[in-house]
Order: structure tokens, then C-alpha cells, then sequence
């Protein structure tokens, strides 16, 4: 780890964001020090003058470095393993290898975050009472369709891209976390992505900051 790095990043956003947990699982796996600064929904300051100069978007998670200043879950996890990974396999360097990865990260916002966040924000950050069931199975319908994508690319595969972890499994593991935690759906075997997700239980950063209860 870089003695120069000590204290130097910042990481702005909630514990319960699945982007920002994907932060912090990949801060974990390089062993990064770091310091978080809770934004987003109940904390807000996302909306506030100083957080939107560093972040438009006026979402989370945002990194800060020293005087450069990232935006978007997947760019900050590439970053981190370039400028302090000293060569780690999480986000390999030859460009086949790493093209793979790259699509699996893409292919998590294009794909999996938008059929799994209805399903998500109905079933944990919704009353009971105010639930539509019949509209959830259908988007949880939805999302299985999604997951039986990884469920085939894994049945050959250790992790999603082969042999070795990467910040794609980070990616695509806090989602599936999600998927798997819900509960009152109806969702099919998926035997190969569950041997795949169950491997993370070991990971520190997994137990840390993906595992503990979904709020």
C-alpha cells in the first residue's frame, strides 16, 4: 500500500448504497485506507452547493483524492485499482482479459441495475401495505431472465470471467446480494450463480460491507 496514500481518500455516500458498497468491497480487497462521509437520501448534503461541484449528478458514491474528484461506482473501482492495485488480478492488464471484465461492469448499470431496482425498492424500501404483489413477481420475472445470463456464463467458470476475482465479480456480487436477500418472490434455481455468490462469504470486504442486513 502507498505510504503517500494514508488519509488521502474520501469516499461521500451512504453504507446502504449498493454503488457505494462496491466501493468500499473493491477499498477492501487493494487493503486501502480510507475515510467515509455519509450523503444520499436520509443524509442528504448531495444536493448542497459544495457536494454538486464535485459531482453534478448529485448522486453517490464520490471519491475524492487528494485534488481529483470521481464520479460513477465502476470508474472509481477501475481508478482505484490503477493507481494503488500495483498490478492486482481484480482488474487484469492484458486487453482481452480486461475487455471482459469491462463488459461485465458495463453489462451491471445497462442490464441488471434497472430490472433490479423495482424489485429491490419494493420489497425493502416499501411498507408492507402499500405493496403491490402481483406487479413485483412480474418484475422479479423480469429480473430472473437477467440473472439466468451470469447463471450460463458461470457454469464453466469459477468467478465471472474465469479463474481469478475481479472488480466484475464486485460488481455483478453486490447485486446479486440483492437478488438473493429479497424476500416473498418467487425465484427460480440458479444453482451456478449460487455456487458463484456463495464464494464470497469468505471475503472480508464481502462480510464487511455487502453482507449485513439490506435497508
Amino acid at each position: 500500500m502507498p505510504t503517500d496514500n494514508q488519509g488521502q481518500l474520501t469516499i461521500w455516500g451512504r453504507a446502504n448504497s449498493v454503488n457505494v458498497q462496491k466501493v468500499l468491497w473493491c477499498l477492501r480487497e487493494l487493503d486501502l485506507a480510507f475515510r467515509r462521509i455519509d450523503a444520499g437520501m436520509a443524509f442528504g448534503r448531495n444536493h448542497d452547493p459544495d457536494y454538486l461541484a464535485m459531482n453534478p449528478n448529485a448522486r453517490v458514491p464520490t471519491l475524492v483524492d487528494g485534488d481529483f474528484v470521481l464520479w460513477e461506482s465502476n470508474s472509481i473501482m477501475r481508478y482505484l485499482v490503477l493507481a494503488y492495485g500495483n498490478g492486482s488480478p481484480v482488474y487484469p492488464e492484458a486487453p482481452k482479459r480486461r475487455a471482459g471484465v469491462d463488459r461485465w461492469l458495463d453489462w451491471t448499470l445497462s442490464t441488471v441495475q434497472p430490472v433490479d431496482r423495482p424489485v429491490f425498492w419494493a420489497l425493502v424500501r416499501t411498507p408492507a401495505e402499500k405493496r403491490d404483489m402481483a406487479a413485483i413477481q412480474r418484475d422479479a420475472d423480469a429480473e430472473a431472465e437477467v440473472w439466468r445470463v451470469a447463471e450460463a456464463q458461470l457454469k464453466s467458470r469459477r468467478f465471472i470471467e474465469g479463474d481469478d476475482f475481479t472488480i466484475a465479480d464486485i460488481a455483478l456480487g453486490a447485486y446479486a446480494r440483492r437478488w438473493f436477500g429479497v424476500e416473498g418472490i418467487s425465484k427460480p434455481k440458479l444453482p451456478h450463480l449460487e455456487r458463484w455468490f456463495a464464494q464470497f462469504a469468505e471475503r472480508p470486504g464481502f462480510a464487511q460491507f455487502i453482507a449485513p442486513p439490506m435497508s
